[in-house]
């Protein structure tokens, strides 16, 4: 009977895959276990092995061309079979791969069109509360399994890679499952509640029926993770060892094995029940040779033993602490930043004795508050007026030229560090940019701001100079051109007309992505910017 093999998942983040090359062609026989086609994802180009024997009797996508996850790859059945109702949009359920579980002996899912939703049931799925959420953690539960939901009710607490967030439950009805427990993660659109009639039986559902899959279970977790989907999906193929004992080897891993000459028996293996994997293989190291034994009538007389140091004994410990979908999204765009833009950094001294003299005036004003923070985006938003190469982002074969000016302020918080941003922040006042730093820095540290108010900016200010540090350098945040990194002020001698005097200096970097920025530009918008600051009445004009 024909199988039909769709295009496979092969990393979390997978949408779509691209046929690198097909190692079968039509009319081919294949055994299972055979490496069928290499499959480039979004991470790496991977082996896709075949769950199934027969010939190769259709190839729907070819080599170079791309198609999203789930989609027609190939049919393999009995050489000679029609398999014109499957190219015709036959039933495919009859065609879906055997799960690896079903292959061990466990039981298998039932089909989806096998168990339908009970009339009045709603499957609750984990949203996607930011633009750059791809999984989210609860926090809290504030309903729990026979509680009554009511539209509009909080169902929980979802912390995402921004800001922890209230959800509202869209139905009504009670709470008949719970699917990710508080403290636990899953990907968007795993399922999070169901929500039915009191009563409902929706253990269909769960056991694999209709749209939706039970939770799956965490590979991460395990100590003997699998290194990549595909090895989760191989079969355990028995081996015989030395000793005459079966061992279970992945397909992959044993033809690396076969490619490096290794000795399987000599394996151990670290995936499940045992069984050896890839990386068991990469990360095989011959046996050592047995030291020779020296010959009593080789030994020779003891030399005098030094005096013994007293070392200090202890215990060595190590903590490790679940990283939170804020400092993971923190990690990968940072590091997407720091490796796919070349950084570049510009640094001046800038004389703050007329800023310091200009904010205790403003500050006498009463009801009135402005920090040197906000008089640094001020000149900043102004600036950029001037220099608009500055306020671009990188688009591949274009440059996105920013009209507007919106720019973002890093805040610390406890989990990490989010960026709010200032929308139109070259036609608000001195006043009007503290009081709007002020109300977004405090919901950020409650992580109360939406995910809309940390989007859209076009240049970003970074500064640890109430920290004390005179300097640093920043990494810009994308898809800005640039970020500012202030460090504090500092009083110190400095020269003026020809005398030494005690002034006040504070130190400025300019991080530039050198695909927009070139270097004569960046050095002339951070001129700009020391005129702004060492002259602060041109700001109030």
């Amino acid at each position: 009977m024909a199988q039909i093999i769709n295009m496979p998942r092969l990393s979390d983040t997978m949408e779509e895959g691209t046929v690198a090359k097909w190692l079968k062609n039509v009319g081919d026989k294949v055994e299972e276990g055979d490496i069928l086609a290499e499959i480039e994802t979004d991470k790496a180009t991977m082996e896709f092995e075949s769950f199934h024997e027969g010939v190769l009797l259709h190839i729907g996508i070819q080599e170079g061309d791309g198609a999203p996850v789930d989609s027609l790859l190939a049919i393999i059945g009995d050489e000679g079979e029609d398999i014109s109702a499957l190219l015709d949009g036959g039933s495919k359920q009859e065609a879906k791969p055997q799960a690896p579980a079903e292959e061990a002996g466990e039981a298998a899912p039932a089909p989806a069109a096998s168990a339908e939703i009970p009339e009045g049931v709603e499957i609750v799925k984990m949203p996607r509360l930011s633009d750059t959420m791809e999984e989210g953690t609860v926090a809290t539960w504030l309903k729990k399994v026979g509680d009554t939901v009511e539209e509009g009710d909080i169902l929980a607490e979802i912390e995402t890679d921004k800001a922890t967030m209230e959800f509202e439950s869209f139905y009504s009805g009670t709470l008949l499952h719970i699917g990710i427990g508080e403290g636990e993660s899953a990907p968007v659109d795993e399922v999070l509640a169901i929500i039915g009639p009191a009563g409902t039986d929706v253990s269909a559902v769960l056991a694999g029926g209709a749209p939706v899959a039970a939770t799956p279970e965490k590979v991460e977790d395990k100590a003997a993770a699998p290194d990549t989907i595909a090895e989760v999906q191989a079969t355990a193929v028995p081996a015989p060892s030395a000793n005459g004992e079966r061992l279970f080897v992945s397909p992959l891993a044993r033809k690396m094995a076969e490619e490096k000459g290794i000795d399987l028996s000599t394996v151990s293996g670290t995936g499940d029940h045992g069984r050896i994997i890839k990386r068991d293989i990469e990360n095989y190291k011959a046996p050592a040779a047995a030291a020779p034994s020296i010959p009593a009538s080789t030994e020779t007389a003891a030399s005098p033993v030094a005096p013994s140091v007293v070392l200090p004994v202890g215990e060595e410990q190590v903590e490790e602490v679940k990283n939170s979908q804020m400092r993971k999204v923190i990690a990968r765009r940072l590091s997407e930043s720091k490796f796919t833009a070349p950084h570049y950094y510009l640094m001046i001294e800038v004389d703050m004795d007329n800023a310091i003299a200009s904010r205790s005036q403003i500050n006498d004003i009463p009801d009135t508050k402005v920090s040197f923070n906000d008089m640094v985006v001020k000149a900043c938003a102004m600036a950029l007026k001037k220099h608009p190469q500055v306020n671009t982002s990188w688009n591949n074969d274009t440059t996105k030229y920013n009209k507007h000016i919106n720019i973002g302020v890093a805040v610390a918080v406890e989990d990490g560090l989010v960026v709010p941003v200032i929308p139109f922040t070259d036609q608000m006042s001195l006043t009007q940019i503290g009081a709007a730093v002020k109300d977004l820095a405090g919901r950020a540290r409650n992580k109360k701001l939406t995910p809309a108010e940390m989007e859209g900016s076009t240049f970003t200010v970074s500064n640890l100079g109430m920290f004390g540090i005179l300097e640093f350098t920043s990494i810009i945040n994308q898809p800005n051109s640039a970020i500012l990194s202030v460090g504090a002020i500092v009083e110190k001698p400095v020269v003026k007309n020809g005398n030494i005097v005690v002034g006040n200096t504070m130190k400025l970097s300019l991080a530039c992505d050198h695909r927009t920025v070139d270097g004569a530009t960046g050095a002339q918008f951070l001129q700009t910017l020391r005129m702004y600051l060492e002259n602060p009445v041109t700001m109030l004009a």
